[in-house]
């Protein structure tokens, strides 16, 4: 099905709808083709991981600096974000690690230390 877009004409206020070109409706597709949607995904849950991996960098040298241990559960935690992309690989498991609540917090258990 032809995607639309809409035609604003500044002059006059009217605007238009108008059909893609076969060469805008070829970009769209290719925009949104699986592989690169699921590309799209994945690439957002690394930079999540990544965040949550620097936000919490400080506590692995604070206790190196202090001769200190760090818990299991947070050692497990930290490489479970590094294990993300072999342990989720499936279009809908990528679904479910963005997945946010009403306040825009993310809901997948991984995320939370």
């Amino acid at each position: 099905m032809a995607q639309k877009h809409i035609i604003y004409d500044g002059k006059t206020g009217q605007t238009t709808v108008v059909d893609y070109t076969a060469e805008e409706q070829a970009v769209y597709d290719d925009y949104n083709s699986t592989e690169k949607v699921t590309a799209r995904k994945l690439e957002q849950i690394r930079e999540i991981r990544n965040l949550k991996l620097q936000e919490t960098d400080w506590k692995v040298t604070s206790a190196k600096e202090q001769g200190t241990n760090l818990s299991t559960s947070f050692k497990n935690w930290r490489q479970g974000l590094r294990d993300i992309s072999t342990t989720y690989t499936t279009e809908s498991e990528y679904d479910e690690l963005l997945a946010r609540d009403e306040d825009g917090n993310l809901t997948h258990s991984v995320w939370s230390e």
